[in-house]
This record gives structure tokens, C-alpha cells and sequence, in this order.
């Protein structure tokens, strides 16, 4: 309580002016507070209660600067720097596996495939292996079947394995079989020849077994016991 003493020397009690705490009207003659906004959020300007409010979508985001789509971009950026890593081993994998030996086009989808890489990219990586020359299935084939014929001897049926075993196409198999000379006789023959010398001191029926069970797993199975037979009689002979 104030005193103070009017103008005619009387003393009066007046009451001391009110400042509200929690919102409301100041008294007459007394200043708003600095702060517009209060522990409960009442009298708060829109400004202020916008800034206490969740977004429209229900997320809340660290600064309202952020956009939803950079991280979006940030995330397939990290995913393709890996594909185009992941691609590159791949690359280096098959080079290094073309250097000691031929591959067919099966034979290098598998060694691409050891890598994380989608069909899309493995795809791609064959077509630039093709298109460079580095994969070749005919020119393949032709080289196994060559390599069969002059070194080893085989015929046709186990030649058509081996292709098929190195997962060329079966058009690829019987161009590569076509370009063959019809001579298979003619080979097992000359193969019984080379094979008949170390059994002249078999029986006849023992060598003329195992002579032909050797024909017949180099792939001449018609031929195989005629070329045997006619072998044995000529060294008899």
C-alpha cells in the first residue's frame, strides 16, 4: 500500500496498479510485457503459434529448409556411385579372366554375376565386352572344334558336349558341326591304328574291347567297333 498526501495535506491509501502474469490486459497506465507468448501459449501472436505447430504432412524436420527430395537424390547418388563401383570389379574380373583363356558369352555372365549388379547392368557390360570382340561364341566354337578334331581326336558327339558344356547356344553347336568334314570313320580309324600297338599282346577279345570303349568315349559310337575291328586285323595282319 502507497501512501501520499493530497492537496490539502490528507493522507489517502491508494492500491498499487496490477501487472498480470498469465495473459489478459495490463492495468491502465502499465506496460504489455516484452515476451507476447506465455508458458501455456495463450495470447501468443500467429507467428508464434505457427512456429509451435507440426507441419501439414505430420513431420517434423530439423530446419524448414530442408527438402524432402535432396535426400531422396542424396540416396540414389550413393546408389549408383556403388553400381558403378560394383561394375568396374566386375569389368576387371572378366578382363583378367579373358587373359588366360576363352569365354563364352554364359561363361562371362556368370563371372559378372559374382558381383551385386542388376540384369540391366550385366547386360550392358556383355554387349561393350561384345562389341569390342572380346566375346565371340562362334569363333569359340570353331576353335573348340578344331582343337577336338587335330589334338584329341574326338568325334562329333563328344565335340557337341563340349560346346554344350561351355554354354553356347544350340545354333551356335550345329553351325560349328555342319563346317565339319563327314570323315568319322576315317578319324576312328586312324585313332585305332595309333591306340592297337600296345595291346598286340592281348587276346583278341580283350583288345578289341577296350579299343572299342576308348573310340566310343571320343564320340565315335557308329564307327566305333568297325574302326577297332579293322585296326586289330590289319596289325594281325
Amino acid at each position: 500500500m502507497i501512501m501520499s498526501l493530497d492537496s490539502g495535506g490528507e493522507s489517502e491509501d491508494r492500491i498499487a496498479p496490477v501487472i498480470p502474469l498469465f495473459g489478459g490486459e495490463p492495468a491502465p497506465g502499465v506496460g504489455r510485457p516484452s515476451s507476447p507468448v506465455d508458458r501455456s501459449g495463450a495470447g501468443a501472436s500467429d507467428e508464434a503459434r505457427s512456429s509451435l505447430s507440426p507441419p501439414a504432412d505430420g513431420q517434423w524436420r530439423s530446419t524448414w529448409d530442408d527438402d524432402p527430395d535432396d535426400a531422396v537424390d542424396a540416396l540414389e547418388s550413393e546408389a549408383d556411385e556403388r553400381t558403378r563401383t560394383e561394375r568396374e570389379i566386375a569389368e576387371r574380373n572378366l578382363t583378367r579372366k579373358l587373359r588366360t583363356r576363352q569365354l563364352s558369352v554364359s561363361e562371362a555372365r556368370k563371372v559378372i554375376a559374382e558381383r551385386a549388379l542388376d540384369d540391366e547392368v550385366i547386360d550392358a557390360v556383355l554387349h561393350t565386352f561384345i562389341r569390342r570382340g572380346y566375346l565371340d561364341d562362334r569363333a569359340l566354337a570353331e576353335q573348340l572344334v578344331r582343337a577336338a578334331v587335330e589334338r584329341k581326336g574326338q568325334g562329333r558327339t563328344v565335340i557337341a558336349q563340349t560346346l554344350a558344356k561351355r554354354g553356347l547356344a544350340r545354333d551356335v553347336i550345329d553351325v560349328a558341326l555342319a563346317e565339319l568334314p563327314d570323315d568319322d570313320a576315317e578319324r576312328a580309324l586312324e585313332f585305332a591304328r595309333q591306340k592297337v600297338r600296345a595291346m598286340r599282346n592281348l587276346e583278341h577279345d580283350v583288345a578289341l574291347r577296350r579299343l572299342a570303349g576308348q573310340l566310343a568315349r571320343r564320340g565315335y559310337g557308329a564307327q566305333a567297333l568297325d574302326a577297332a575291328r579293322r585296326a586289330l586285323a590289319e596289325a594281325g595282319e
